[in-house]
């Protein structure tokens, strides 16, 4: 029996035919994404007797309407469904298990079984805890490829570690770098979905410009649902530190105050930062400590003792610190002694001082928005030093949460803006007169076309 299925276009034939361990394709709407999955698993099954393959969608109605219902139709007659399993079973052995993982409780469903090949659909909808689990079950000892496939487009809960892995390419220990391989694939190069829906391409180029970028042309920077849209690290700017957050470190000046921010964290990170207080008032981020000690979510962590004593290290001997009088601001939590013991009094033992920070989390955000906003010179409230790369890494991928609209999603990497949070509550301002909450199309200094990439400001 011949199976026919479809011509892919250029990009798909390079998804097809890659064979890293690590496998990514997709970047914008519309790129063919779906069939070149599913036609890769139904090509994989057919070569391989006894190959296990997995499809994994983020809820089971996306399984069902993207994956379920397609694959019944192309296999009729050639592989059994068993509904109740999930599962598609080849004559040769081979089969096709269908999972979704909506939440972290799911993933007891992958406890214990392996894959040769896993299929992770729309990646960037799953945490980067959830992605590391689901890609860990890709194992056996045979013959067989071991390879995890990821689909995905820009935004979303695993936006950072995706665009880490794949577009940026910066790896952590390891991670091999010749293991991983992307394929761009934008709604132009789906030839079918052009034929049969060419209004498709014209809806996408009538988007806002921020959700065009991100939809139409797959820009990594740029996503729907950033909470600090107005957030910018651009690099032209590091100078005069204009339009821009991020700058280069510089000596601090002796009569600035210093501070310090914590939020708590074991099974999770936590985050101490170090601010400069100029004589206007304005934040400057100088410092900062952040995480665990070895893998995120495995091996040893930092004990509250550990971390107190490399934050009392740090302000002995750096020179920035050394023999200044620090303020400092925690989350209210620490001071709670369920054990007999809080983390404040473990603080204190070190010689490390906390005031409580105030915990409002609306009023602290929108301290920080004020903080971010551009005057008409294009001169914040806040600078960040470029040596702080928890922060410029965290608070771009900060998403609203879907049903507390003015909050964040909680279930993200928010470690770093709530320490910053408190650090802005314990100095609050009122909104700029006159500040320049702007897109850059509208940019008075008209400075977009030096720049290597388009920044977004909030309008607040």
């Amino acid at each position: 029996m011949k199976l026919y299925l479809g011509e892919p276009n250029e990009k798909q034939k390079l998804f097809l035919m890659d064979h890293h361990k690590h496998v990514g394709y997709g970047g914008a709407r519309g790129g063919g994404k779906s069939w070149a999955l599913r036609t890769k698993a139904i090509l994989l099954c057919g070569k391989f007797a006894g190959i296990r393959v997995c499809l994994v969608r983020k809820t089971y109605p996306e399984l069902e309407q993207n994956h379920i219902v397609p694959l019944k139709s192309t296999l009729h007659g050639i592989a059994k469904y068993n509904k109740s399993e999930k599962q598609f079973t080849f004559p040769n052995g081979s089969i096709i298990k269908l999972q979704y993982c909506r939440n972290d409780t799911d993933l007891e469903n992958f406890q214990g079984v392996e894959f040769d090949v896993i299929f992770i659909d729309e990646a960037t909808n799953f945490t980067e805890y959830q992605l590391k689990t689901i890609a860990a079950c890709c194992r056996g000892v045979n013959d067989f490829p071991h390879r995890i496939y990821y689909t995905c487009n820009p935004g979303g809960a695993g936006h950072g570690y995706i665009k880490r892995i794949f577009i940026d390419r910066n790896y952590e220990e390891g991670e091999d770098p010749e293991e991983y391989n992307f394929t761009q694939a934008l709604v132009q190069d789906n030839d079918a979905l052009m034929e049969a829906d060419p209004d498709y391409l014209r809806f996408l180029e009538q988007l806002p410009p921020k959700l065009k970028k991100a939809w139409l042309y797959g820009d990594w920077d740029i996503f729907e649902g950033q909470f600090f849209e107005e957030f910018t690290d651009n690099p032209d700017h590091y100078i005069d530190r204009q339009w821009t957050h991020v700058i280069e470190p510089f000596d601090i000046p002796p009569g600035w105050k210093i501070y310090r921010s914590y939020d708590f964290g074991y099974s999770k990170p936590f985050s101490c930062a170090w601010w400069a207080v100029d004589y206007d008032g304005r934040l400057y981020r100088i410092l900062e400590l952040y995480g665990w000690t070895g893998i995120p979510n495995e091996g040893v962590k930092w004990s509250p003792d550990k971390q107190f004593a490399e934050i009392k290290k740090v302000e002995e001997q750096h020179p920035y610190l050394k023999g200044k009088q620090i303020n400092g601001v925690a989350d209210p939590a620490i001071w709670a002694a369920d054990t007999g013991e809080s983390v404040n009094d473990v603080a204190v033992r070190h010689h490390i001082y906390f005031q409580k920070g105030d915990h409002q989390r609306i009023a602290g955000w929108m301290q920080m928005h004020y903080r971010m906003a551009f005057d008409e010179n294009g001169i914040p409230m806040m600078y960040i030093f470029s040596n702080c790369k928890a922060f410029i890494r965290t608070i771009p991928l900060l998403m609203y949460d879907d049903t507390n609209v003015e909050d964040l999603d909680t279930e993200l990497e928010d470690h770093v803006a709530d320490e910053a949070r408190y650090m802005c509550m314990s100095r609050p301002i009122k909104p700029q007169l006159g500040a320049k909450n702007i897109k850059a199309e509208d940019d008075p200094l008209n400075m977009r076309a030096k720049r290597k990439k388009s920044i977004y400001v909030r309008r607040g």
